[in-house]
């Protein structure tokens, strides 16, 4: 192993200002940067793309030791412990061992090897003269999922795919502008049943996803999480091993073939009464509720109701499947709860007919308490949203259409002011613009047009966009704004108010054309940089493109949508393939305010609507069938009985507090029916 300081340049200052001698392992087409004295990888470095940070490192204030690398904690019957500074280093040639000794109890051996990748070996000895009961068992993997910018993140970042499925398990460290060489770890050895999340709070915020911890077991914190963690017992002497490789792959499709998968499935969600394969030749169970019959190559599976079900493959690998109601039925069950619960009628006048966020344990509503996201506009909208195309299809009775009136007569006194401006929500705290809602506001009113042919809808909705682009709104990347402003363009010809209309679709351009002349320098809004930026950026383009027909803006399109696919991973599990990372929506929209990735969020849905809008030249198969799988994923936040989850909080624990569980509050998720029923409106795909 030879000593230097070859590193990227931002690494390297760092690491000189704090006297840390470096030295390089290699790993195929780039190397890992080693701390000397402990041993512990503190980069990786793409010889293609040497600026970019692969892992968290002394630039990220709040990155410290007990998150290095490699480090980690333990907790067994009768002591826990952390482990970061070794009491062995022994190095030779490519080839590094560091040992560590946790509570008297526990030796910790970490071997690393350079070459094709690196490899790390993790042995776990009892030490003790007695059987030793580990219930919690967690390895520090800081990955740089980081968002200082739009900027920097497509630079510099990446986005960290994880996937705990026991023996089969692996995190794909992908750049965030889809380009370039994708950092793997495979898991070689040993099983890693769930992954906990750290340094996510108040003082790390939204534009940084934190530590993340790979776990082969957290019984002691979370025993029920991701169908289950083994608890880890050793005899005296005994040892307990993990070993995975870290390298490199030039594309997602090679690193899933390195990945040596025991099993393909079919799908990972489809309806109740449809079925999943899973080709294996290993042995298939999977949780009560499941059907399990065995075809040429592995098994079928069929649910006999909805819900979330784990799948077990072989002795040590599973993944979760997700069997969904229709999204009639769906959307049924929703509207009936939303209007028997999630209505304000104890209100005096128009406020009665709000829509808020409910408690779905005890089914009393949550009050607005201060805070902008539980008030009652803003992504409530989206509620109102799914309701009036529920109405408009025939799925609800006239109470319904009742309601859907008294909602729209409080939205027009209490979230629009005199001026077609958006108000936050009807309380004087909340009452400031924000233009983030007119889109939707807009959206709901020309719902409303079109099922009742009211020409005032039609005009409140144009003046809402028209205030909208007035107060700034074609220069920030605001959800469904180009998708609305063209369908309300359409809907003033045919009201002849062919002036007007042109005057929205030449925003559209204009807008579209702006955005394209920043580049990777996009605005940030509410967070630095996140799907829900590209995701609106990409629209625009492609509205900009069809109504112009210029081909430079095709071009646009094609170089940033890498951007929006690389926020999801490709992981065989039904709540997180294709689905966009968000890491922060349960503190804001959820009633526990935990912090930590949201999978599904609704707004994953996104990244669907893009994928189903693409111009004809970039739109395939596969790209239809990743929207497909989007918008399946996020049917888990529907329950039997018509509540639903705003959040569910998938780590194993988030700063050590137990989650993988929904947030009990339904806020704000039926923005994903909403936007499945207006693809299919627009003849972009079918209800499932």
């Amino acid at each position: 192993m030879t000593v230097t300081h070859e590193t990227t340049i931002a690494t390297e200052v760092l690491l000189r200002a704090a006297a840390v001698e470096t030295a390089t392992l290699p790993m195929g087409a780039g190397h890992a940067t080693i701390d000397v004295a402990s041993g512990i990888p503190v980069q990786f470095t793409d010889a293609d793309a040497p600026e970019r940070t692969y892992l968290l490192d002394a630039g990220t204030p709040w990155h410290t030791l007990e998150h290095a690398w490699g480090t980690g904690h333990v907790i067994a019957d009768g002591f826990s412990g952390r482990w970061n500074d070794p009491s062995v280093v022994e190095r030779e040639g490519d080839r590094i061992v560091a040992v560590h000794e946790v509570g008297g109890a526990l030796d910790v051996r970490i071997e690393r090897e350079g070459g094709a990748a690196l490899v790390e070996t993790y042995r776990f000895r009892n030490a003790s003269d007695a059987p030793l009961r580990i219930t919690s068992l967690g390895i520090q993997t800081p990955f740089a999922d980081l968002y200082p910018g739009a900027g920097d993140a497509l630079r510099r970042r990446v986005h960290a795919h994880v996937f705990t499925g026991g023996s089969w398990a692996w995190v794909a460290a992908q750049p965030m502008n889809g380009e370039g060489r994708i950092l793997g770890l495979v898991l070689a050895e040993g099983a890693l049943h769930g992954y906990a999340v750290e340094t996510r709070n108040a003082s790390t915020l939204s534009n940084a996803r934190g530590h993340i911890v790979l776990h082969a077991t957290d019984q002691a914190r979370n025993p029920g999480a991701f169908g289950g963690q083994p608890a880890i017992v050793l005899a005296p002497g005994a040892e307990h091993v993990l070993s995975w490789t870290v390298g490199w792959y030039d594309d997602v499709a090679a690193f899933l073939e390195g990945t040596a998968a025991p099993a393909r499935l079919s799908r990972l969600a489809a309806q109740v009464g449809d079925d999943i394969l899973v080709t294996t030749r290993l042995p298939v169970t999977a949780d009560a509720g499941i059907d399990v019959v065995a075809v040429d190559d592995g098994v079928r599976l069929t649910a006999r109701s909805a819900g979330s079900y784990t799948v077990r493959i072989g002795d040590d690998a599973h993944t979760e499947v997700l069997f969904h109601d229709a999204v009639r039925t769906a959307v049924e069950k929703r509207s009936a709860y939303v209007l028997a619960h999630q209505r304000s009628s104890e209100r005096p006048g128009l406020l009665s007919h709000a829509i808020v966020p409910v408690d779905t344990t005890t089914r009393l509503t949550q009050a607005t308490n201060g805070w902008s996201d539980w008030t009652d506009g803003s992504e409530r909208i989206g509620v109102a949203l799914m309701l009036q195309h529920a109405h408009a299809r025939g799925w609800l009775d006239d109470d319904a259409a009742a309601a859907l009136d008294g909602w729209a007569a409080f939205a027009r006194a209490h979230l629009i002011d005199d001026s077609a401006a958006p108000r936050r929500g009807s309380q004087h705290q909340h009452a400031g613009i924000r233009l983030y809602d007119s889109p939707w506001l807009a959206r709901f009113f020309l719902l409303r047009h079109a099922h009742g042919g009211r020409i005032d809808d039609l005009d409140l909705s144009a003046r809402l966009l028209e205030r909208g682009l007035e107060l700034g709104l074609a220069r920030i990347l605001t959800i469904g704004f180009s998708e609305v402003a063209v369908a309300v363009a359409d809907a003033l010809v045919d009201a002849g108010q062919a002036e007007r209309s042109q005057g929205l679709r030449d925003a559209v351009v204009e807008s579209g054309r702006f955005f394209a002349g920043l580049g990777a320098e996009l605005p940030g809004h509410e967070v630095a940089y996140e799907q829900a930026i590209v995701a609106p950026l990409l629209h625009t383009l492609i509205d900009a493109h069809a109504i112009t027909g210029d081909p430079a803006l095709l071009e646009e399109i094609r170089r940033r949508l890498p951007w929006l696919l690389a926020f999801g991973g490709a992981q065989p599990h039904a709540r997180l393939h294709g689905v966009a990372i968000r890491h922060w929506d349960g503190y804001w929209f959820g009633q526990r305010r935990q912090w930590g990735d949201v999978f599904p969020h609704y707004w994953s849905a996104l990244t669907a609507t893009v994928l189903l809008r693409l111009p004809r030249e970039l739109r395939t198969s596969e790209t239809d069938a990743l929207a497909e799988a989007i918008l399946r994923a996020n049917m888990a936040n529907y329950a039997a009985d018509g509540s639903a989850t705003c959040a569910f909080v998938m780590p194993t624990t988030v700063d050590g507090v137990a989650a993988h569980a929904p947030d009990p509050l339904a806020n704000d998720q039926d923005f994903h029916l909403a936007l499945w029923m207006q693809l299919e409106a627009d003849g972009l795909t079918a209800l499932a």
